[in-house]
């Protein structure tokens, strides 16, 4: 079967999976709690969505260290020769705690269900994994593509060398660090909002999931914002049918440091 057949088959196959977990219309009881957990579900991903936007910035850090007393820290921190690792390690915290800590709240002590459930199982995990090699190897000559791009290379790598710097502990520190925005943002979008919602909506819990997941990406270039809708898509529908984030968490980070290290190659910092 070709790759094109496969992905019919997988988005038919997460389709059936999706309407099997609706609940019934005539259920009136269990269709009162699907409705509350989408009003649980849509609260959290607004209140985590605006609370990053707002208060990822490492200013809060700083002012958070000020209000507690240690008012010299936060020059210090910024002098630093590590202040870009200080800087977006704050991010990676607060993304953290609002993609992933909190959601895993919601799941244990609100809807008092297992996280399993919601995509943090390596039950599966690997079935189709042939093909999330295939969406790698597409994605190589785009990103080698747009890597070329001016925007691009503005927007990455997140990290800011200093002057003189190359790729030493701090870039590859925060590579790893990396890693934990893409499982944290994985399962908020692929776990929480697309298995939180699919009792509700079935399938259409992927475009559901969507939404949000393609706003977060209009600060990016427009090539990136577009692709997103089509990966959501796919990745949201491989989710379903495997019941597991963590294909797309591999490939999303694999792809990610695609990007950086093209990023840098074309810049001739490599």
């Amino acid at each position: 079967m070709n790759p094109i057949m496969r992905i019919a088959e997988i988005f038919k196959l997460g389709k059936e999976k999706a309407e099997s977990a609706m609940v019934p219309v005539s259920n009136t009881e269990d269709r009162k709690k699907a409705n509350y957990r989408i009003v649980i579900i849509s609260l959290t991903v607004m209140f985590g969505l605006t609370f990053i936007r707002y208060f990822g910035d490492a200013f809060y850090f700083y002012e958070l260290l000020r209000i507690f007393g240690f008012r010299e820290l936060p020059a210090e921190l910024i002098a630093s020769q590590h202040s870009e690792l200080f800087r977006l390690g704050w991010w990676i915290f607060i993304v953290t705690v609002f993609y992933l800590i909190i959601p895993c709240l919601v799941v244990k002590f609100v809807f008092r269900e297992q996280l399993s459930a919601f995509g943090l199982t390596f039950k599966g995990v690997f079935k189709d994994s042939w093909l999330y090699a295939i969406m790698l190897v597409i994605m190589i000559p785009v990103v080698l593509i747009s890597a070329q791009g001016t925007g691009f290379q503005q927007k990455y790598p997140y990290y800011i060398f200093q002057h003189g710097e190359g790729l030493g502990v701090g870039f590859w520190t925060w590579e790893l660090m990396y890693f934990f925005q893409f499982f944290s943002l994985e399962f908020f979008f692929r776990g929480f909002m697309l298995h939180g919602s699919k009792q509700r909506f079935g399938y259409y819990s992927i475009f559901f999931m969507c939404i949000p997941y393609c706003m977060i990406h209009f600060t990016k270039p427009l090539g990136e914002t577009i692709g997103s809708i089509g990966a959501g898509l796919v990745l949201g529908a491989l989710s379903l049918k495997s019941g597991s984030v963590w294909m797309g968490v591999i490939i999303h980070y694999s792809v990610a440091i695609l990007m950086d290290m093209a990023s840098l190659w074309f810049k001739g910092m490599i």
